[in-house]
Order: structure tokens, then C-alpha cells, then sequence
């Protein structure tokens, strides 16, 4: 099932159809501001195993957390420094992905060996809009393939309509790459650059 929506004001009815098969286990595909990903419930640990599946990726390979709000980062992990949540606060929504230390919302099968987790607010309308209706994150892991050209949603649909509950079309989207930055260690460790300023880490 395709479902067409407005990339930049999505329409509250399509939100809320989406909202509904991501609230019974249901596996989507959607965009963000880098790529189109898979997404899933957090509480669901049977979609979170097909998205495993689908992609074919080690079960310890952390997945990561879209977020309607900076303070949907502060729910779910633990121990941002005020300084550090304040340039972050201040850069996004943003190509960034900021891996911490992550708190007890976290549901335990979500956790990596580390115990971390990555969280995003992507400048993606669609995205935020699915986060915030269900007031909590959408977790999500981006389609495997190359990192340059365009994805289209028909495409997708081809290669995984049928494995996949619905694929959100908000038109098609320029691979780029979000910035990995480790903040579970000290100093901040830059995982990938990505297509993302950076500067900000040190100032």
C-alpha cells in the first residue's frame, strides 16, 4: 500500500491512518531529510524483528529513534550535559543522528550491548508529525543501497510492497548522510561526518 502525502504540511487523516498500522505492529517505510527508512513502533518487538529481517542485519546493530521534539531526546536517554543539550537544541531539526546513554523508557530489547541509542530530529514534516502523534519516537533504519541519487517511492514500492505494511510517499528524496556524533564518550567522538557542520562540536 502507497499512501501520498504532503512533504511539507501532511495532511492530520493520512498521519493518523499511518499512526494506526505503526500502533499494530505494523512495518512502514517513510522519509526523513537523508533517505527513506524503515520505521516501526518502539513497544513492538515483532515489527522491530521483520525491519532485522528485511534488511538482514545483525540483531546488536542499534537502531535509531526519530524524534518529534528535543525533548523526546531528553525522555529517552539519560545524562545530557546542559551545555551539549543546548547546541543541540540549537542545530536541530538537522541531519544529525547523537548517540547517548539511554534511560529507562527505553524498552530493553531496543538496547544495544552498550546500553546507547541513537536519536534524531530530522528537518522531514512527515516524520516529526508521525513522532508527535504517537508522542513518542518511531524507530527507524535507513534503506540499504548506494549513498548518492535519488530514491523514488515507486521504486521502493517494487522492491518492498510486499514486505513492508505501507510506504509513505512524500515525493522523492536526494541520498544524503546524517552526522554520527558519540556522546555516551569524553570527548564527543565523530562516528561519520556525513553531510552535516560539524563546528559547532568544539565552540
Amino acid at each position: 500500500m502507497i499512501i501520498e502525502i504532503h512533504p511539507h504540511d501532511p495532511q492530520p487523516r493520512l498521519i493518523d491512518k499511518i499512526i494506526e498500522i505503526l500502533n499494530n505492529d505494523g512495518v512502514i517505510i517513510y522519509g526523513t531529510d537523508t533517505t527513506y527508512a524503515f520505521g516501526c513502533n518502539i513497544q513492538s518487538k515483532r515489527a522491530m524483528k521483520r525491519i532485522y529481517q528485511i534488511k538482514d542485519i545483525d540483531k546488536k546493530k542499534p537502531l535509531t529513534f526519530i524524534c518529534s521534539n528535543t525533548q523526546q531526546f531528553q525522555q529517552y536517554t539519560k545524562g545530557i550535559p546542559t551545555p551539549v543539550f543546548r547546541k543541540i537544541k540549537s542545530i536541530v531539526p538537522g541531519p544529525y543522528t547523537f548517540i547517548f546513554e539511554a534511560s529507562k523508557m527505553v524498552p530493553k530489547t531496543m538496547l544495544s550491548p552498550r546500553a546507547t541509542i541513537g536519536v534524531k530530529m530530522p528537518e522531514a514534516p512527515v516524520a516529526t508529525a508521525l513522532a508527535e502523534g504517537m508522542a513518542q519516537p518511531i524507530l527507524s533504519s535507513s534503506l540499504p543501497g548506494d549513498a548518492d541519487g535519488f530514491q523514488n517511492p515507486y521504486e521502493i514500492n517494487e522492491e518492498y510492497g510486499k514486505r513492508v505494511d505501507c510506504i509513505v510517499d512524500s515525493g522523492a528524496i536526494y541520498i544524503s548522510q546524517s552526522a554520527i556524533i558519540d556522546f555516551s564518550v569524553t570527548p564527543a567522538e565523530i562516528i561519520r561526518q556525513g553531510d552535516a557542520d560539524l563546528s559547532w562540536i568544539d565552540s
